[in-house]
């Protein structure tokens, strides 16, 4: 498996200098509809419970904003490449703009609705479907305050054709499977729920779609087996020779695998939309390969953590105090974020996250091969 990924990321790197589809006007989006879990979570999780503490935003913005990460996210590279302000979370109340998107992704977000939620459980309530139905909800909501409240309110909101005009982007289903991984299930009881869980995924983007989204910008998952998260609480899983997990990884894999399919035959039911499926694994995993060659070091210890090979423990995270020997201390970054791969041993460093976004955005890893800037076109001449 680790010899067919690395063949795969060859061959995504040979594809990009030789058919990477270019078109003559880039898309013009004057909005974005973000969906997904922590990875793309700009405050929601936070809003609606508790704000992760510093060093949480520490190297971007100086102050935890609810993002999971020391800096930006994925996401924000993305917004950043259009000209658009940073998405507001949804559900935050305070201070919000959304007259350029907004985003629905929340900390712990599962496909599948969760059976344990946030604060007795791990996940958040707010399930990919609960997130669509919030979409739902929004597009009367702005048209209401256009037309009837008016005032400042009214440019706070989303014009109304921006809605077709918009990129949808997507980044889910870790914690579907990580939270099959802690509930004792087995690496292939966790592969038995995948085709259900692509089901529910693809059920509520038709919705999507159904309320007027066109441009679909679809990330798979990441290589979780590298994950201190998992390298911590499963140490006698076998590693390859990165000192991944590797039967951890075999089901990103197969997820990503049934995403792809999934995605193939969802362009042949939505003829009108384009529908680009992004693989943020391969270049997850090369700062795992070779991590000197892009700036990293340390690519499995966790930046922010407490204890252990990895630096991680699931019992005390970053930005807590803990006691130590008698005295209080507050669970502090590395040294140099930006030489780091792994924030918090589930999430990435902002110099990661910029890493893995300039991958993606030039469609060397995209279903059909597509720049960013492409993201609107069905069609190439």
């Amino acid at each position: 498996m680790k010899f067919m990924a690395l063949i795969e990321f060859f061959i995504a790197l040979i594809l990009c200098t030789t058919s990477t589809i270019s078109a003559t006007v880039d898309c013009d989006f004057p909005a974005i509809f973000s969906f997904g879990a922590s990875n793309a979570d700009t405050g929601g999780l936070a809003a609606a419970f508790q704000a992760p503490p510093l060093p949480y935003g520490e190297t971007f913005f100086n102050r935890s904003t609810g993002r999971y990460s020391d800096g930006r996210i994925i996401l924000d590279f993305i917004a950043q490449n259009f000209g658009l302000p940073y998405l507001s979370a949804y559900l935050n109340s305070l201070g919000s703009n959304f007259t350029n998107g907004a985003n629905f992704a929340t900390f712990g977000s599962t496909i599948r609705i969760p059976t344990s939620i946030i604060p007795q459980g791990r996940l958040s309530p707010f399930s990919f479907r609960i997130q669509y139905i919030q979409f739902r909800d929004f597009i009367p909501k702005t048209k209401f305050t256009r037309d009837q409240v008016g005032g400042i309110f009214a440019t706070l909101v989303p014009k109304e054709d921006y809605f077709s005009k918009a990129l949808y982007t997507f980044d889910i289903g870790q914690n579907d499977l990580t939270a099959g991984f802690f509930s004792n299930a087995t690496i292939q009881q966790v592969n038995s729920t995948i085709p259900d869980i692509i089901n529910s995924f693809i059920d509520n983007i038709k919705n999507i779609y159904n309320l007027g989204a066109v441009s679909f910008w679809i990330h798979n998952t990441g290589p979780i087996g590298c994950l201190p998260l998992i390298l911590a609480n499963f140490p006698s899983s076998i590693k390859d020779s990165y000192g991944c997990a590797t039967q951890y990884n075999e089901v990103s894999q197969y997820f990503n695998l049934k995403l792809k399919e999934a995605l193939t035959q969802l362009r042949n039911d939505l003829p009108l939309a384009a529908i680009t499926y992004v693989d943020i694994y391969s270049p997850k995993y090369s700062l795992f390969q070779n991590p000197e060659k892009y700036g990293f070091e340390l690519p499995l210890v966790a930046c922010c953590g407490y204890g252990g090979e990895y630096n991680y423990n699931i019992r005390v995270g970053c930005g807590e105090t803990i006691n130590i020997n008698g005295t209080q201390s507050v669970v502090s970054s590395c040294k140099n974020p930006s030489t780091r791969v792994i924030w918090d041993g589930i999430h990435y460093t902002e110099a990661a996250n910029k890493f893995v976004f300039d991958q993606i955005s030039t469609g060397c890893f995209t279903d059909p091969p597509i720049s960013l800037n492409m993201a609107c076109k069905r069609k190439f001449t």
